[in-house]
């Protein structure tokens, strides 16, 4: 059974919208965890991707971090 992620050509960005205070920093590290998912999840050359962590004071239902991917998808392919 196909799971359908084989119809991704490329992560092309990611941008992750992390919940803290004023002073944290760190944005940046809470966003690797998803680049580093990506890269155990898709084999090499579809994660070469941009990113931003971006710092805000509050996200919808509380949520901690909250990650936007623009992917490219090939809906006629069916393997890579």
């Amino acid at each position: 059974m196909s799971s359908g992620l084989e119809k991704v050509k490329r992560i092309v960005k990611i941008t992750g919208f992390v919940n803290a205070t004023d002073t944290y920093t760190d944005h940046p590290k809470v966003v690797n965890g998803c680049s580093e998912l990506l890269v155990k999840v898709f084999p090499e050359g579809v994660c070469e991707h941009a990113r931003s962590a971006v710092g805000v004071n509050g996200l919808p239902l509380g949520k901690c971090v909250c990650v936007c991917m623009h992917v490219s998808v090939c809906v006629l392919c069916h393997s890579r």
